[in-house]
């Protein structure tokens, strides 16, 4: 009986063994889950993982242990972020009152009520409709066209994915990256020279990819996040967001050249002093503010076009093998516009997808056509995944420069 409890002893810590790890890694999986929820890099938190899960007398108590206080934290959480998508509505809100506005005076109070001769009342109102809709068709591509985000080639594999995460050294965590990043066409790295990943997303970005904080995800060729379409311009909206500048230039420029001949009626008192006059006023003077700005807007975005930049690569030049440069992705002005607005010109000035590519890879001016594996080989990045394997960058095989830098 004594020898049969003594051996029993050992099976019976070795079980409780087993179960405390157990435990111990379902509390690590856990707070992995919340790092990454909350964006941060899970390879520097091993440390705190394993710091925050406490044994205590063959119980494990996890220091981040859900109690009624981490529900009130994420209740207000999900508010504040509830109320920011609302408050993020403003500016559309906002442009689209104005324009309402505009339209009911300019077609009413103006045309309806102040204009005498039917001749240029039709004319008027034929012209201001056609810029109206166009106005109206480009702005609503640009608001509500989503955001191209890169393909599953790019994304970490599940396989990847853990083995990314469970592994704690730097160097092999590098080498993962480095292998997956091979089978890619990617030119582009980090300011510091190093394969640009996102931790947030888990993948590693294309050229000319950048992550969006507030859409909370990567977008393609992003030139900025424009609180006015409360959306982020990239690759999929770019013509779009040009088409609405250009329109709404041409909106403004039509309305105030033809109210101003009544403003100064009104001015003058040649005509009855109504509500039709302070309607009239306010339509010269809003018509001319929005001109100002956006016509410095579509300048500069037109600069941008013609030099193959982005906003932020013209702030941060994008980096190379060779180092930064600004003029990486220009191609020539022609070659230029025909990236963004497409081959067939009927269609340049209507909101309708026409831009070349699917904003994963760009011709580089430092290669031809002829040389540039990008153009080359562009079939081999497409859907046929067994292509992929075959399909190496030698620059970045045989490079040993070549780092890893998590760039959320």
């Amino acid at each position: 009986m004594f020898m049969a409890v003594v051996l029993s002893a050992p099976r019976q810590s070795s079980t409780r063994a087993r179960s405390e790890n157990a435990v111990d890694e379902e509390q690590r999986i856990t707070y992995r889950a919340q790092i990454q929820a909350a964006g941060k890099d899970y390879s520097v938190n091993q440390a705190q993982i394993r710091s925050r899960v406490i044994p205590r007398r063959g119980l494990l108590v996890a220091a981040g242990e859900h109690d009624s206080g981490t529900g009130l934290e994420m209740a207000i959480s999900r508010g504040l972020r509830c109320c920011q998508r609302i408050f993020s509505w403003i500016p559309v809100v906002i442009i689209s009152s104005v324009v309402l506005w505009s339209y009911y005076a300019y077609v009413f109070e103006l045309c309806f009520f102040t204009l005498h001769n039917t001749l240029e009342k039709v004319t008027y109102i034929l012209v201001f409709h056609v810029c109206f809709v166009m106005f109206c068709w480009t702005y609503w591509k640009a608001i509500f066209t989503p955001p191209s985000t890169p393909s599953k080639k790019f994304h970490l594999s599940f396989s990847d994915k853990e083995r990314y995460e469970m592994e704690e050294r730097p160097d092999v965590q590098k080498q993962i990256l480095i292998d997956i990043a091979k089978k890619l066409p990617i030119f582009t790295r980090a300011q510091s020279g190093a394969i640009r990943f996102c931790d947030r997303c888990q993948l590693i970005k294309p050229d000319r990819c950048h992550h969006c904080s507030v859409c909370e995800t990567c977008v393609l060729k992003m030139d900025h996040h424009c609180p006015w379409v409360n959306n982020c311009v990239g690759f999929s909206n770019y013509k779009f967001f040009l088409l609405f500048l250009s329109y709404s230039m041409l909106y403004c420029v039509f309305i105030a050249a033809t109210v101003f001949q009544y403003f100064l009626k009104f001015w003058v008192g040649e005509l009855p002093n109504d509500r039709a006059k302070f309607h009239v006023l306010f339509l010269l003077f809003v018509a001319l503010m929005f001109f100002v700005s956006l016509m410095f807007l579509f300048g500069y975005h037109c600069w941008l076009v013609a030099k193959n930049r982005s906003t932020l690569e013209a702030f941060s030049a994008p980096v190379f093998h060779n180092g930064p440069d600004r003029n990486g992705f220009n191609v020539g002005v022609r070659k230029n516009l025909t990236q963004v607005f497409g081959e067939d010109k009927r269609l340049w000035l209507f909101p309708v997808f026409t831009s070349q590519g699917d904003g994963h890879y760009f011709p580089l001016r430092t290669l031809c056509e002829s040389q540039n594996p990008l153009l080359a080989s562009e079939g081999r990045w497409g859907e046929d995944g067994g292509s992929d394997e075959d399909s190496t960058d030698g620059e970045m095989e045989h490079d040993p420069s070549v780092t890893i830098d998590v760039e959320s």
